[in-house]
């Protein structure tokens, strides 16, 4: 069963369990902010991927941009490298996902989802049905914000 409620990734928004589809933190961007609210340091975070990486199939990717899967984004961004590797070592897509949602509980643990209250929250706001506010989540690819935009874009065509 692939990760049904996966979060955008870190630098689009997404919480803290994104952390397990960012790249090694050397440059400044969201990645700091999600560290702190998993109360991880930078090295802490690397430590527990390359650890990861070590027990996993997550850790083969020779030819990506670090050398290994642990450190690569969703497949909903377009990535020829990891795309190439995931083939290479015959890995599904669910299998990957099914991996980063383990990566991702070792990082910050185990979490009830924010998803049924972001859709409450976008049902109320834009005065749709909870079914709605989930399809348009979903379309979004669990990005609060730019379902917010969709729903908003929507208002206005009415």
């Amino acid at each position: 069963m692939a990760w049904e409620d996966s979060p955008s990734h870190v630098c689009r928004g997404g919480d803290k369990r994104a952390l397990s589809f960012c790249c090694p933190p050397v440059k400044p961007c969201p990645v700091i902010y999600a560290l702190e609210d998993a109360k991880l340091t930078a090295q802490e975070y690397v430590e527990i991927k390359e650890k990861f990486a070590e027990k996993t199939k997550l850790g083969q990717g020779e030819g990506t941009c670090f050398g290994s899967l642990v450190w690569c984004c969703k497949p909903s961004k377009p990535c020829p490298l990891r795309d190439m590797v995931l083939r290479r070592i015959d890995m599904s897509v669910e299998e990957y996902m099914d991996l980063k949602k383990e990566l991702s509980e070792e990082l910050v643990g185990k979490q009830v989802s924010d998803t049924k209250e972001s859709i409450i929250a976008l049902s109320k706001t834009f005065n749709v049905s909870e079914e709605e506010a989930l399809k348009v989540l979903i379309e979004c690819d669990n990005d609060i914000k730019k379902a917010a935009k969709l729903l908003k874009m929507r208002n206005l065509e009415l």
